[in-house]
Formats: C-alpha cells, structure tokens, sequence
C-alpha cells in the first residue's frame, strides 16, 4: 500500500521475513513431495533431463513384461522336451523288452504299448505351448523377444515340429501291430479221448508223417503205433504260439495266435490215410508286427536312439536360448534402477538437508518477527511523545 509510509529499517524486516516464508514454503513442497524439482519451473534442464530417463526406463519396464513371458514359453518348450525325453526312453525300453523274449503275444503286446507312448509324445508336444505360443509345434510358432525400445536388440527362437512324428523333426515310426490268425478246429474221427492212437484211426497210418508250416519253418511228427491224440496236441502246442487243446467232442482246438500255419500228410505206409481233419486245415490270415522280427526291433531301436539325439540337441538349443534371455532380462532389471536412479539424482531431494533448512528457516522466521518488532518500536516512541 503506497499511501502506509514505512521506515527503512521496517521495510529492510518485512523484505527478509517474506523471502524467509518463500523459502520456508518452498522447503515445506520439497519434504513433501520428496523433489527438489517438481516442475520445469524448478530446474529446465533437471527435469526434462529426468523426465526423459524415467520414460526409457518405463519403456523397458514394459518390455520386460514380454521377456518374462519369452521366458515362461521356453520353459514351457523344455519341460515338453524332458517329458518326452522320458518316454523316448520308456519306448525304447518296450523295444528292448522285446528283443528279449520269444513270445509272440508278449511281443504284441510291447507293440502296442510302443504305439500308446508314441501318441502320448505326440500329445505332449501339443499341449507344450504357453499364451498361444508353441515351440515345439511348428510353423507359426517362433517367438521373437525384444530387448530394447525400438526392437533392434532381440532374438529370434525357430520352433520345432514335435507333434509330426512322421514327418516333423523328431522321427519315430509307428510300428506295426500283430493280428491274431483265427482260431482252427482239427477233426480226428473216431478218437474217444487223448489216449487213442493214431493209427487206430482211419485217416492216420504207421509211418505216415504230418508235418506243419508255420511262417516258413517246417517241423514234422512220424506217426507210429504208438503215437497217440495227445502226442499231436503236444506236438501242435510244441510249434505253434497259440494254446493248443483237445476236446472229446469238438476235437483239436488251436486259438488264434499270432503265425500262420498248414498241415501236410504224406503217406508212407500204402493205405489210404490222408490225415483227414488235420491236413485240409490251414491258417493264413495272421499279420506279424514290427516286433515279430528281431531285425525291425534292432531298427526301432536305433531309431529311437538318434530321436534321443535330436532332443538333446534341441534341449540345448533352447537351454542357450533361455540363458540369454534370463542374462537380458537381469540386465535389463539392472538397467531400469541405473535409469531410475540418474533420475532421481537429478531431482530428488535430500530429505536431510532439507529438513535442516526448514529448521534453520524457521529460527530465522523467528528472528526477522523479532527484528521486525523491535523496528516498529522506534514509531510507538514518537506515539507516546505526542500523548
């Protein structure tokens, strides 16, 4: 107010007094917010400086978003891979088993359970992706992780075609089952039970011979006087991989198995036996399987060996590339608090100092009230004079 006269020494007072509650003001923004500079008004240059850092290290913070889930999907791909690693070596296993017995049926049945862990491999690598992303599913599933803001930095994963087990890029075959040929029923008319002998039929002589085929391997019975029903059912379940049994009623019957068989009678002796029942009868409708062979096990199993191979190498592959993401991701977290950090320096406050200077402006405030009363006091003395 220009019409209030006021000394200098009042002026000088109220001048400090109002710069000391700026400052006091200002001290009190800065404990509060925890700034020192909390706009441009502040500092230009130190905020725009931290402004541009706190945006990198947003950005970056949002890309780590992704690379974590970069991760997540080639975690997803090893676990696939070791999960089917273990079945790899399960089916070889079943393989092995095979090669190591002569039975048909147990043979059939390791050819089946290879069959089962083999559609199992395949399901595993289906059900391996993570958020829509596959890596061991083929085409449209590489992943790309980026590491910077403008994508420049990054890496580029090629998926893998673990689902295809024909024509992808894991190779196992699948092998073929065996099928049963049907069951036969060998008439030998006129025998009351298995004690009665051959000869003593009308369609089996002394000497005579039937011998029977199976899958390209001859065996032979000399029939002799002797010679009984339950010595040919002996002879049946002997050579063929079917159970063998004799009925009074029904006759032989031999179940299905897994080999194909025929008889043939020759007659040695000059009658006119033919092994009527026995020799018309044939069965050529079974199917070997992969297992019924040694060779083609031997193959199986090399197969599976190299599919091990091909895991490993893919393992690894995928193991480099989840350590160079997991050392980005690390860098990147470490390079977000440097960015962090240089912001920070720039326009944090120190909340020490600065709660000194309040304490300091305050005594200060003090004193200019103080100082400020003392300079009115020489006007109230003239006051008292004219009173």
């Amino acid at each position: 107010m220009s019409d209030v006269t006021l000394t200098a020494a009042v002026r000088s007072n109220l001048s400090t007094l109002q710069s000391t509650s700026n400052l006091i003001s200002q001290t009190q923004e800065r404990l509060s917010t925890g700034f020192k500079v909390n706009s441009a008004l502040d500092n230009p240059n130190s905020f725009f400086t931290a402004e541009s850092l706190n945006n990198r290290a947003g950005d970056l913070s949002n890309l780590q978003d992704d690379i974590g889930q970069g991760v997540s999907t080639l975690e997803a791909a090893d676990n696939g891979i070791s999960a089917i690693s273990d079945l790899i070596d399960a089916a070889k296993a079943k393989a092995n088993q095979a090669l190591q017995t002569d039975n048909a049926n147990e043979r059939a049945t390791y050819e089946k359970q290879f069959n089962e862990l083999r559609t199992q491999i395949q399901d595993i690598a289906k059900d391996s992706g993570y958020k829509g992303k596959n890596l061991l599913a083929g085409t449209g599933n590489d992943l790309e992780v980026k590491f910077n803001e403008d994508g420049s930095s990054k890496l580029n994963i090629g998926a893998v075609d673990f689902t295809d087990l024909t024509s992808g890029d894991l190779t196992v075959g699948e092998v073929t089952e065996s099928v049963k040929g049907s069951a036969a029923a060998l008439t030998v008319t006129g025998a009351t039970d298995g004690n009665t002998t051959l000869a003593s039929l009308g369609a089996f002589e002394d000497t005579d011979t039937l011998a029977i085929d199976v899958d390209g391997t001859t065996s032979t019975l000399t029939i002799d006087a002797t010679t009984t029903v339950d010595d040919l059912v002996g002879f049946l379940d002997d050579n063929l991989d079917s159970t063998v049994t004799y009925d009074g009623t029904t006759g032989i019957s031999v179940a299905a198995g897994y080999e194909n068989f025929s008889f043939t009678y020759t007659n040695n002796g000059g009658g006119g036996a033919d092994g009527a029942g026995v020799a018309d009868q044939s069965v050529a409708d079974a199917t070997a399987g992969t297992f019924q062979s040694d060779s083609s096990i031997n193959s199986a199993v090399d197969e599976l060996t190299a599919a091990s191979s091909t895991l490993r190498a893919q393992a690894s592959t995928f193991g480099t590339n989840l350590s160079i993401v997991e050392n980005r991701q690390d860098f990147t977290a470490d390079l977000i608090k440097t960015l962090e950090v240089g912001a920070g320096k720039l326009t944090l406050a120190d909340m020490n100092k600065e709660g000194a200077n309040l304490s300091a402006l305050q005594t200060q405030q003090q004193l200019a009230t103080s100082t400020l009363s003392l300079a009115a006091q020489a006007s109230q003395s003239v006051l008292q004079l004219i009173r």
